[in-house]
């Protein structure tokens, strides 16, 4: 079962099937470093962790969550 997705800067999907999305992506590159990718989310300057950049690729980490018949 699918937990996430990453979606790359060229839009590449990437399916996650772990709740550890950064060491199944460092697996699936062949890679041991990771940097994290963050955004601002407010002119405070507050920043959220959105995901990593691996291998020269900015990757968006999405978590997938089962729909349950119009509840959110």
């Amino acid at each position: 079962m699918l937990t996430g997705i990453g979606i790359d800067q060229y839009g590449t999907v990437y399916k996650l099937k772990t709740h550890h999305p950064r060491k199944e992506l460092l697996e699936r590159f062949g890679v041991k470093h990771a940097d994290k990718m963050y955004i601002d989310t407010n002119p405070i300057k507050d920043v959220k962790h959105i995901g990593y950049i691996i291998s020269g690729l900015w990757i968006q980490v999405y978590q997938l969550t089962e729909w349950e018949g119009g509840k959110l």
